[in-house]
């Protein structure tokens, strides 16, 4: 990247108070500029073509089709788009999966603020980077061998499995996923049995456990 040319950078999370703390962050250094904002997977997918950011920095946690479903269209429709993922999350699961969908960095909300320009910066260079507890944790996982079950998912079935998780009925799940309620089923089908659960109640409690969304 030209050194004089400043990173463009969009960002995509549902609270608009994080968003105005990003923003603030990412002025300080005269390097990096907020081009947009979007406070959805949807409104992000809209708007790129327009904004055309270097980096979108976006939240895994939101409301609609989320953060890791976004990721995989964006890059399905333009494999050039750099993706830093964000998230409070303390899984592995996360971070692996939004890497598989295209992502080149994952960064905890609990990392110090500075670290965020240096991601942005890695990104936009189109080099991956990770936190550095979140690499530890994916390096004891694969030290440790095997997944558990919920790694067993296939990455449809794992959108399906979050938004059933959230209490997302199977129609409102096809109208986020862009799937006929003919195929949710068949995932949700899938789902409980690779995962042992009998109803929504009892996925949802596993997503709790596994650190997968918030209670």
């Amino acid at each position: 990247m030209n050194k004089n040319k400043k990173i463009r950078v969009m960002l995509i999370d549902d609270h608009a108070v994080v968003r105005v703390g990003f923003r603030m962050l990412l002025s300080i250094s005269p390097d990096i500029e907020v081009v947009g904002e979007a406070d959805s997977g949807e409104s992000a997918y809209q708007q790129f073509e327009q904004v055309r950011p270097d980096v979108a920095v976006m939240d895994l946690s939101m409301p609609g089709m989320g953060g890791i479903e976004a990721v995989r269209r964006l890059i399905a429709r333009d494999k050039s788009v750099r993706v830093l993922a964000l998230s409070a999350h303390e899984d592995t699961a996360h971070p692996r999966r939004v890497l598989k969908a295209g992502a080149l960095g994952y960064l905890s909300k609990r990392s110090a603020p500075e670290e965020l320009l240096d991601a942005v910066r890695a990104v936009a260079a189109g080099r991956i980077y990770l936190d550095a507890e979140i690499a530890r944790k994916l390096a004891m996982h694969d030290l440790g061998g095997g997944a558990n079950s919920v790694e067993t998912l296939s990455e449809r079935e794992f959108a399906v499995f979050i938004q059933l998780a959230r209490g997302q009925s199977v129609q409102r799940i096809a109208e986020i996923l862009s799937l006929s309620p003919n195929t949710v089923g068949t995932h949700l089908y899938n789902i409980k049995q690779k995962l042992g659960a009998g109803n929504q109640a009892e996925l949802t409690l596993i997503a709790v456990r596994n650190g997968l969304i918030e209670t």
